[in-house]
Protein backbone atom coordinates (compact mmCIF):
# COMPACT_ATOMS: atom_id res chain seq x y z
CA UNK A 1 0.00 0.00 0.00
CA UNK A 2 2.89 2.36 0.74
CA UNK A 3 4.32 1.84 -2.64
CA UNK A 4 0.93 2.01 -4.68
CA UNK A 5 -0.57 4.70 -2.54
CA UNK A 6 2.23 6.78 -1.20
CA UNK A 7 2.90 7.18 2.59
CA UNK A 8 0.10 10.10 2.94
CA UNK A 9 -2.34 7.62 0.87
CA UNK A 10 -1.55 5.01 3.19
CA UNK A 11 -2.24 7.24 6.22
CA UNK A 12 -5.76 7.90 5.06
CA UNK A 13 -6.13 4.64 4.41
CA UNK A 14 -5.14 3.65 8.15
CA UNK A 15 -7.51 6.48 9.44
CA UNK A 16 -10.28 5.31 7.81
CA UNK A 17 -9.94 1.67 8.88
CA UNK A 18 -9.24 2.74 12.41
CA UNK A 19 -12.46 5.39 12.80
CA UNK A 20 -14.75 2.46 10.82
CA UNK A 21 -13.18 0.29 14.30
CA UNK A 22 -13.85 2.75 16.91
CA UNK A 23 -17.01 3.53 15.91
CA UNK A 24 -17.60 -0.26 15.39
CA UNK A 25 -16.66 -1.14 19.34
CA UNK A 26 -18.82 1.76 20.63
CA UNK A 27 -21.44 1.15 18.92
CA UNK A 28 -21.48 -2.79 19.49
CA UNK A 29 -24.88 -4.91 19.32
CA UNK A 30 -22.60 -8.19 19.97
CA UNK A 31 -19.39 -9.63 20.05
CA UNK A 32 -18.54 -10.18 16.51
CA UNK A 33 -19.13 -6.02 16.15
CA UNK A 34 -16.38 -5.99 18.87
CA UNK A 35 -14.08 -8.50 16.42
CA UNK A 36 -14.54 -6.38 13.66
CA UNK A 37 -13.80 -3.18 15.67
CA UNK A 38 -10.66 -5.03 16.56
CA UNK A 39 -9.84 -6.22 13.15
CA UNK A 40 -10.35 -2.84 11.35
CA UNK A 41 -8.20 -1.27 13.95
CA UNK A 42 -5.73 -3.07 13.95
CA UNK A 43 -4.60 -3.32 10.69
CA UNK A 44 -5.25 0.37 10.37
CA UNK A 45 -2.63 0.67 13.38
CA UNK A 46 -0.46 -1.84 12.01
CA UNK A 47 -0.23 0.42 8.65
CA UNK A 48 0.04 4.05 10.94
CA UNK A 49 2.76 2.29 12.75
CA UNK A 50 4.89 1.82 9.97
CA UNK A 51 4.40 3.90 7.55
CA UNK A 52 4.20 7.28 10.04
CA UNK A 53 7.96 6.85 11.19
CA UNK A 54 9.33 6.46 7.74
CA UNK A 55 7.13 9.49 6.26
CA UNK A 56 8.62 11.96 9.47
CA UNK A 57 12.01 10.44 8.67
CA UNK A 58 11.85 11.30 4.57
CA UNK A 59 10.75 14.69 4.65
CA UNK A 60 13.03 16.13 7.85
CA UNK A 61 16.18 17.86 7.79
CA UNK A 62 19.18 15.01 8.87
CA UNK A 63 20.03 17.42 11.81
CA UNK A 64 16.72 17.36 13.49
CA UNK A 65 15.64 13.71 11.65
CA UNK A 66 15.73 11.77 14.89
CA UNK A 67 13.73 14.52 17.23
CA UNK A 68 11.07 15.17 14.80
CA UNK A 69 10.95 11.24 13.77
CA UNK A 70 11.01 10.48 18.21
CA UNK A 71 8.17 13.24 18.86
CA UNK A 72 5.63 10.15 17.11
CA UNK A 73 6.76 8.55 20.61
CA UNK A 74 6.22 11.45 22.29
CA UNK A 75 2.48 12.07 21.14
CA UNK A 76 2.19 8.58 21.57
CA UNK A 77 2.66 8.85 25.49
CA UNK A 78 0.65 11.79 25.43
CA UNK A 79 -2.39 9.79 23.72
CA UNK A 80 -1.34 6.44 26.32
CA UNK A 81 -1.12 9.02 29.51
CA UNK A 82 -4.97 10.33 28.35
CA UNK A 83 -6.08 7.00 28.39
CA UNK A 84 -5.04 5.81 31.43
CA UNK A 85 -6.71 9.21 33.11
CA UNK A 86 -9.48 8.78 31.33
CA UNK A 87 -9.95 5.27 31.96
CA UNK A 88 -10.59 5.75 35.37
CA UNK A 89 -14.11 7.78 34.74
CA UNK A 90 -15.07 7.44 31.20
CA UNK A 91 -17.17 3.88 30.26
CA UNK A 92 -15.25 2.14 27.57
CA UNK A 93 -18.11 2.95 24.59
CA UNK A 94 -17.19 6.75 25.35
CA UNK A 95 -13.15 5.58 25.52
CA UNK A 96 -13.68 3.99 21.94
CA UNK A 97 -15.26 7.40 20.25
CA UNK A 98 -12.14 9.01 21.82
CA UNK A 99 -10.33 7.11 20.18
CA UNK A 100 -11.62 7.49 16.48
CA UNK A 101 -11.37 11.29 17.41
CA UNK A 102 -7.40 11.97 16.41
CA UNK A 103 -7.81 9.75 13.38
CA UNK A 104 -10.40 11.88 12.07
CA UNK A 105 -8.36 15.37 12.85
CA UNK A 106 -5.51 13.47 10.73
CA UNK A 107 -7.46 12.71 7.80
CA UNK A 108 -8.52 16.33 7.73
CA UNK A 109 -4.92 17.64 8.21
CA UNK A 110 -3.52 14.88 5.42
CA UNK A 111 -5.02 17.83 3.09
CA UNK A 112 -2.08 20.50 4.19
CA UNK A 113 0.87 18.06 3.96
CA UNK A 114 3.08 17.62 1.10
CA UNK A 115 4.04 13.85 -0.03
CA UNK A 116 7.29 12.05 0.52
CA UNK A 117 9.73 13.69 -1.77
CA UNK A 118 11.39 10.22 -1.85
CA UNK A 119 8.48 8.52 -3.05
CA UNK A 120 7.95 10.71 -5.35
CA UNK A 121 11.50 10.29 -6.89
CA UNK A 122 10.88 6.48 -6.62
CA UNK A 123 7.89 7.03 -8.78
CA UNK A 124 9.72 9.04 -11.57
CA UNK A 125 7.97 12.72 -10.73
CA UNK A 126 10.72 14.93 -10.35
CA UNK A 127 8.25 18.17 -10.90
CA UNK A 128 6.05 17.01 -8.13
CA UNK A 129 9.57 16.28 -5.78
CA UNK A 130 11.14 19.59 -5.97
CA UNK A 131 7.69 21.23 -4.77
CA UNK A 132 7.07 18.99 -2.00
CA UNK A 133 10.52 20.21 -1.11
CA UNK A 134 10.06 23.45 -1.32
CA UNK A 135 6.78 22.98 0.72
CA UNK A 136 8.88 21.50 3.42
CA UNK A 137 11.84 23.83 3.29
CA UNK A 138 10.69 26.93 2.43
CA UNK A 139 9.82 28.30 -0.57
CA UNK A 140 12.58 30.93 -0.69
CA UNK A 141 14.86 27.83 0.14
CA UNK A 142 17.77 26.01 -2.21
CA UNK A 143 16.60 22.61 -2.72
CA UNK A 144 18.47 22.01 -5.88
CA UNK A 145 21.24 19.62 -3.85
CA UNK A 146 19.16 17.89 -1.70
CA UNK A 147 16.93 17.03 -4.99
CA UNK A 148 19.66 15.84 -6.49
CA UNK A 149 21.22 13.62 -4.28
CA UNK A 150 17.51 11.92 -3.79
CA UNK A 151 16.89 11.48 -7.27
CA UNK A 152 20.82 9.79 -7.41
CA UNK A 153 20.52 7.46 -4.63
CA UNK A 154 17.21 6.72 -5.68
CA UNK A 155 18.19 6.12 -9.14
CA UNK A 156 21.15 4.06 -8.23
CA UNK A 157 19.14 1.43 -5.89
CA UNK A 158 16.55 1.18 -8.67
CA UNK A 159 19.05 -0.01 -11.18
CA UNK A 160 20.95 -2.17 -8.04
CA UNK A 161 17.82 -4.05 -7.47
CA UNK A 162 14.72 -4.80 -9.13
CA UNK A 163 12.69 -4.87 -5.60
CA UNK A 164 11.13 -8.20 -5.09
CA UNK A 165 11.06 -9.54 -1.69
CA UNK A 166 13.81 -11.62 -2.32
CA UNK A 167 16.47 -8.43 -2.43
CA UNK A 168 15.77 -8.52 1.20
CA UNK A 169 17.75 -11.18 1.83
CA UNK A 170 20.73 -10.14 -0.42
CA UNK A 171 24.39 -10.21 1.62
CA UNK A 172 24.23 -6.18 1.18
CA UNK A 173 20.94 -5.80 3.08
CA UNK A 174 21.42 -8.61 6.04
CA UNK A 175 22.78 -6.14 8.20
CA UNK A 176 20.16 -4.00 7.97
CA UNK A 177 17.64 -6.65 8.14
CA UNK A 178 19.11 -7.81 11.24
CA UNK A 179 19.68 -4.80 12.55
CA UNK A 180 15.91 -3.62 11.84
CA UNK A 181 14.28 -7.03 13.13
CA UNK A 182 16.73 -7.31 16.23
CA UNK A 183 15.94 -4.00 17.68
CA UNK A 184 12.23 -5.21 17.12
CA UNK A 185 12.52 -8.06 19.03
CA UNK A 186 14.30 -6.68 22.12
CA UNK A 187 12.04 -3.61 22.41
CA UNK A 188 9.27 -6.72 22.67
CA UNK A 189 10.62 -9.67 24.49
CA UNK A 190 12.10 -7.26 27.02
CA UNK A 191 8.69 -7.40 28.24
CA UNK A 192 7.58 -3.47 27.88
CA UNK A 193 4.34 -4.66 26.44
CA UNK A 194 3.47 -6.51 29.11
CA UNK A 195 4.57 -3.82 31.75
CA UNK A 196 2.97 -1.21 29.97
CA UNK A 197 -0.28 -3.70 29.21
CA UNK A 198 -0.49 -5.31 32.73
CA UNK A 199 0.47 -2.56 34.99
CA UNK A 200 -2.41 -2.55 36.91
CA UNK A 201 -1.99 -6.68 37.25
CA UNK A 202 1.58 -6.09 38.78
CA UNK A 203 0.71 -3.06 41.02
CA UNK A 204 -2.36 -5.78 42.65
CA UNK A 205 0.38 -8.15 43.16
CA UNK A 206 2.63 -6.48 44.69
CA UNK A 207 -0.35 -4.63 46.71
CA UNK A 208 0.23 -1.33 45.72
CA UNK A 209 -3.19 1.13 44.74
CA UNK A 210 -4.34 0.61 41.07
CA UNK A 211 -5.76 3.68 40.93
CA UNK A 212 -3.17 5.62 41.86
CA UNK A 213 -0.12 3.29 40.29
CA UNK A 214 -2.03 4.47 36.87
CA UNK A 215 -2.63 7.89 37.88
CA UNK A 216 0.94 8.54 38.81
CA UNK A 217 1.88 6.63 35.51
CA UNK A 218 -0.16 8.66 33.47
CA UNK A 219 0.98 11.53 34.97
CA UNK A 220 4.79 10.37 34.17
CA UNK A 221 4.21 9.60 30.62
CA UNK A 222 5.02 12.57 28.92
CA UNK A 223 7.95 14.04 30.53
CA UNK A 224 9.69 10.57 30.74
CA UNK A 225 9.39 10.53 26.31
CA UNK A 226 10.28 14.44 26.43
CA UNK A 227 14.19 13.44 27.60
CA UNK A 228 14.37 10.90 24.68
CA UNK A 229 13.12 13.80 22.34
CA UNK A 230 15.56 16.28 23.85
CA UNK A 231 18.74 13.92 23.51
CA UNK A 232 18.07 11.75 20.85
CA UNK A 233 20.01 14.15 18.29
CA UNK A 234 22.71 15.43 20.90
CA UNK A 235 23.73 12.18 22.42
CA UNK A 236 22.83 9.97 19.31
CA UNK A 237 21.22 6.79 18.31
CA UNK A 238 23.60 4.02 20.47
CA UNK A 239 24.33 5.82 23.61
CA UNK A 240 20.46 6.22 24.20
CA UNK A 241 19.74 2.81 23.17
CA UNK A 242 22.77 1.32 25.64
CA UNK A 243 21.04 3.84 28.34
CA UNK A 244 17.80 2.36 27.76
CA UNK A 245 18.51 -1.14 27.36
CA UNK A 246 20.75 -1.00 30.75
CA UNK A 247 17.75 0.57 32.40
CA UNK A 248 15.65 -1.67 31.81
CA UNK A 249 17.66 -5.19 32.40
CA UNK A 250 18.42 -3.31 36.00
CA UNK A 251 14.76 -2.53 37.08
CA UNK A 252 13.01 -6.14 35.89
CA UNK A 253 16.24 -7.78 37.70
CA UNK A 254 15.13 -5.28 41.07
CA UNK A 255 11.91 -6.41 40.34
CA UNK A 256 12.43 -10.07 40.37
CA UNK A 257 14.38 -9.34 43.54
CA UNK A 258 11.46 -7.66 45.27
CA UNK A 259 8.82 -10.49 44.60
CA UNK A 260 11.35 -13.09 45.32
CA UNK A 261 11.54 -11.07 48.77
CA UNK A 262 7.47 -10.76 48.52
CA UNK A 263 7.51 -14.84 48.16
CA UNK A 264 9.81 -15.29 51.37
CA UNK A 265 7.58 -12.86 53.00
CA UNK A 266 10.53 -10.43 54.08
CA UNK A 267 10.02 -6.97 53.90
CA UNK A 268 5.95 -7.10 53.27
CA UNK A 269 5.73 -3.11 54.15
CA UNK A 270 8.40 -2.12 51.42
CA UNK A 271 6.56 -4.46 48.41
CA UNK A 272 4.71 -1.98 47.23
CA UNK A 273 6.57 1.24 46.74
CA UNK A 274 9.38 -0.51 45.99
CA UNK A 275 7.42 -2.39 42.79
CA UNK A 276 5.63 1.08 42.17
CA UNK A 277 9.30 2.80 42.07
CA UNK A 278 10.85 0.29 39.58
CA UNK A 279 7.57 -0.02 36.92
CA UNK A 280 7.91 3.55 36.53
CA UNK A 281 11.82 3.80 36.46
CA UNK A 282 11.68 0.87 34.00
CA UNK A 283 8.97 2.89 31.70
CA UNK A 284 11.15 5.70 32.14
CA UNK A 285 14.26 3.75 31.09
CA UNK A 286 11.99 2.05 27.94
CA UNK A 287 11.01 5.63 26.88
CA UNK A 288 14.00 7.33 26.38
CA UNK A 289 15.72 4.51 24.12
CA UNK A 290 14.02 1.17 23.35
CA UNK A 291 10.55 2.27 23.07
CA UNK A 292 10.95 4.88 20.33
CA UNK A 293 14.35 3.78 18.91
CA UNK A 294 14.00 1.19 17.20
CA UNK A 295 10.85 2.93 14.68
CA UNK A 296 13.64 5.93 13.83
CA UNK A 297 15.96 3.78 13.28
CA UNK A 298 13.91 1.01 10.91
CA UNK A 299 12.94 4.22 9.13
CA UNK A 300 16.50 5.43 8.78
CA UNK A 301 18.88 2.39 7.65
CA UNK A 302 16.73 0.97 4.69
CA UNK A 303 17.56 2.13 1.17
CA UNK A 304 14.32 3.03 -1.07
CA UNK A 305 13.82 0.12 -2.82
CA UNK A 306 13.48 -2.01 0.18
CA UNK A 307 12.26 0.46 2.32
CA UNK A 308 8.41 -1.08 2.05
CA UNK A 309 9.21 -4.32 2.31
CA UNK A 310 12.02 -4.59 4.60
CA UNK A 311 9.75 -2.00 6.59
CA UNK A 312 6.84 -4.27 6.56
CA UNK A 313 8.67 -7.14 7.85
CA UNK A 314 10.23 -5.07 10.53
CA UNK A 315 6.80 -4.08 11.71
CA UNK A 316 5.40 -7.77 11.37
CA UNK A 317 8.14 -9.03 13.31
CA UNK A 318 7.39 -6.02 16.38
CA UNK A 319 3.81 -6.55 16.23
CA UNK A 320 3.77 -10.40 16.38
CA UNK A 321 6.35 -10.41 19.15
CA UNK A 322 4.29 -7.84 21.14
CA UNK A 323 1.40 -10.48 20.57
CA UNK A 324 3.25 -13.34 21.98
CA UNK A 325 4.72 -11.77 24.96
CA UNK A 326 1.08 -9.95 25.85
CA UNK A 327 -0.54 -13.64 25.52
CA UNK A 328 2.21 -15.46 27.14
CA UNK A 329 2.71 -12.88 30.45
CA UNK A 330 -0.59 -14.00 32.38
CA UNK A 331 0.54 -17.73 32.17
CA UNK A 332 4.61 -16.34 33.35
CA UNK A 333 3.31 -14.12 35.72
CA UNK A 334 1.22 -17.50 37.45
CA UNK A 335 3.96 -19.81 36.98
CA UNK A 336 6.66 -17.60 38.28
CA UNK A 337 5.93 -13.92 39.40
CA UNK A 338 10.09 -13.52 39.70
CA UNK A 339 11.51 -15.58 37.32
CA UNK A 340 9.18 -13.74 34.60
CA UNK A 341 10.98 -10.36 35.18
CA UNK A 342 14.42 -12.29 35.56
CA UNK A 343 13.83 -13.58 31.74
CA UNK A 344 12.66 -10.07 31.02
CA UNK A 345 16.08 -8.62 32.54
CA UNK A 346 18.54 -11.53 30.95
CA UNK A 347 16.74 -10.27 27.41
CA UNK A 348 17.64 -6.69 28.09
CA UNK A 349 21.17 -8.05 29.23
CA UNK A 350 21.18 -9.49 25.85
CA UNK A 351 20.27 -6.32 24.06
CA UNK A 352 23.41 -4.56 25.51
CA UNK A 353 25.46 -7.06 23.45
CA UNK A 354 23.06 -7.01 20.29
CA UNK A 355 23.21 -2.98 20.23
CA UNK A 356 26.76 -2.44 21.03
CA UNK A 357 28.38 -5.21 18.23
CA UNK A 358 25.72 -4.46 15.21
CA UNK A 359 23.61 -0.93 15.76
CA UNK A 360 25.06 1.70 13.69
CA UNK A 361 25.19 5.28 14.67
CA UNK A 362 22.72 7.70 11.99
CA UNK A 363 22.78 10.85 13.53
CA UNK A 364 23.51 13.90 11.55
CA UNK A 365 23.61 11.42 8.52
CA UNK A 366 21.06 12.01 5.51
CA UNK A 367 19.22 8.92 4.71
CA UNK A 368 21.57 8.56 1.61
CA UNK A 369 24.86 8.70 3.35
CA UNK A 370 23.09 6.06 5.83
CA UNK A 371 22.39 3.51 3.53
CA UNK A 372 25.94 4.24 1.26
CA UNK A 373 27.68 3.54 4.96
CA UNK A 374 25.63 0.16 5.29
CA UNK A 375 25.43 -1.41 2.06
CA UNK A 376 28.07 -0.17 0.26
CA UNK A 377 26.41 1.40 -2.44
CA UNK A 378 28.58 2.94 -5.15
CA UNK A 379 29.76 6.50 -3.78
CA UNK A 380 29.17 8.94 -6.52
CA UNK A 381 26.36 10.94 -4.50
CA UNK A 382 29.23 11.59 -1.98
CA UNK A 383 31.32 13.62 -4.50
CA UNK A 384 28.31 15.71 -5.68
Amino acid sequence: MAIMLGRRGTMWVSNILCITGWLSIAFAKDVLWLDFGRLSSGIGIGLISYVVPVYIAEIAPKHVRGTFTFSNQLLQNAGVAMVYFGGNFLNWRMMALLGGLPCAIQAVGLFFVPESPRWLAKVGTEKELENSLLRLRGRDADISHEASEIQVMTRIVASDSKSSFSDLFQKKYRHTLVVGIGLMLIQQFSGSAAVISYASTIFRKAGFSVAIGSTMLGLFMIPKAMIGLILVDKWGRRPLLLTSACGMSITCMLLGIVFALQKMQLLPELTPVFTFICVTLYIATYAIGVGGLPWVIMSEIFPINIKVTAGSLVTLASWSSSSIVTYAFNFLFEWSTQGTFYIFGAIGGGALLFIWLLVPETKGLSLEEIQISLTGQPDEISHM
